[in-house]
């Protein structure tokens, strides 16, 4: 992943040094294991422990000849071990470490992604709660529905950030699993009390029928949460990108002292932040498909999927890690312009409020058909004159027998609307 789009945090996970740590530190939990059942003598894992070293440019020199990173790997480490290497991978096969590892490295990475919308959450619920009463305008179709506030609007994402965070921790109980199992997953030589062994002490579970390989739907359930995740931020962020439109501006992505905002127009201020997680969503929910077609292995096992995950699990998690944090910022130094919200809900002179007026001439008995066409023909007179949704109303004669001019401040009201708010916010509180 290119560093304008990486934390430091996440890079080092997928690092050759961090990966040929976890590598070293399961090949001596295995001889540890394996010298408590007796199966090699004792003192062997502490000798090792203490020996025990690699030097990633000499693997990389390694591997050069022999063509296999975990052979090159072991040859590296036996150089510092000595003999007392020759129990390190004793029974195990490549993939028991490879995939072990990359149970870890995911394991890793989407936990501080997890952390990371936990604090998206927080950021949300404090816009919700600041302003749970702070009136807007709706809009469906991108046309003036009817009345919500902006509170409602942030506490919708919100409600979708804590589904998110779920999905996630589930996902990520699929893949904090382990095998060492040896060739094609028979355990012909390993005893099985190894595996177990290794899985406590890392508080993994046992992966049942390995077949030499962690089945990779695993996997894929857990690119797929990424993918949802990076949409869920997709949308947030197309909604912030459509509030700041000059034409609506009730929103705006905070702007630094000293920054630019064009290279030919001085005055413009553009959602760059928000435009830029909408691009940073679609490498994301990219990366989902090479992951399902990585479900797909010849018999026991091949090494199809290995080349995409190289790729494909650096490039999601650090994306992923990184558009989260970035949405944070956003939210944090977000500019809600309440005077805007106003002006904008007034933009229709009342039009807004003709679900109440329907239902105040329904509720007067007046067929539903001809309430609807009432309000209809009053509603298409404001769009197309200058007079307001009410002074069409009132100057309606079928209207003027109701006597609405006495009963039209109950309509053109939002206690309809703030009499839930507060049930709204407890479900998800």
């Amino acid at each position: 992943m290119i560093p304008r789009y990486s934390r430091k945090i996440l890079k080092e996970i997928w690092e050759d040094n961090n990966k040929f740590q976890i590598w070293l530190d399961l090949e001596i939990l295995a001889c540890e294991a394996m010298e408590k059942l007796g199966q090699i003598p004792k003192g062997t894992s502490n000798k090792i422990k203490k020996k025990a070293k690699f030097k990633v440019k000499e693997i990389e020199k390694i591997e050069e000849k022999t063509k296999h990173d975990v052979i090159a790997f072991l040859t590296n480490v036996a150089k510092y071990v000595g003999p007392e290497s020759r129990y390190i991978h004793k029974g195990l096969t490549s993939s028991d470490i490879l995939d072990t590892s990359f149970s870890i490295q995911l394991n890793q990475s989407s936990n501080i992604i997890l952390g990371g919308l936990k604090t998206l959450s927080k950021s949300l619920l404090n816009i919700a709660k600041k302003h749970k009463y702070t009136l807007c305008i709706g809009r469906s179709h991108g046309i003036h529905a009817e009345t919500t506030t902006f509170g409602l609007k942030i506490l919708g994402y919100l409600a979708e950030n804590k589904r998110n965070i779920d999905r996630l921790k589930n996902s990520i109980k699929q893949i904090q699993t382990i095998q060492m199992s040896g060739p094609v997953g028979t355990y012909s030589n390993i005893d099985t009390r190894v595996e177990q062994m290794i899985a406590k002490k890392l508080k993994f579970a046992i992966e049942p029928v390995s077949t030499q390989i962690i089945p990779r739907d695993r996997h894929a359930d857990l690119f797929c949460s990424f993918a949802i995740i990076a949409s869920s931020i997709e949308r947030l962020s197309t909604e912030i990108r459509h509030l700041q439109r000059t034409e609506v501006l009730e929103v705006e992505e905070g702007f630094g002292k000293g920054q630019k905002g064009s290279s030919a127009m001085p005055h413009k201020k553009n959602p760059i932040l928000s435009e830029n997680l909408t691009g940073l969503a679609r490498v994301i929910r990219s990366l989902t498909i090479p992951a399902l077609e990585n479900i797909t292995s010849w018999h026991e096992r091949d090494i199809s999927h290995s080349s995409v995950e190289r790729i494909n699990a650096p490039n999601a998690t650090i994306t992923l890690d990184f558009a989260v944090q970035r949405m944070i910022n956003v939210l944090n130094n977000l500019n809600i312009n309440k005077k805007n919200m106003m002006k904008n809900l007034n933009l229709l002179k009342g039009l807004p409020y003709s679900q109440n007026v329907l239902i105040f001439l329904i509720e007067n008995k007046v067929l539903r058909e001809d309430a609807y066409k009432i309000v209809q023909d009053c509603a298409l007179k404001t769009w197309k004159g200058d007079m307001s949704f009410k002074d069409n109303l009132l100057s309606h004669p079928r209207l003027a027998k109701l006597k609405i001019s006495s009963k039209v401040n109950n309509i053109f009201n939002n206690k309809n609307l703030f009499k839930n708010v507060d049930k709204i916010f407890k479900r998800i509180n």
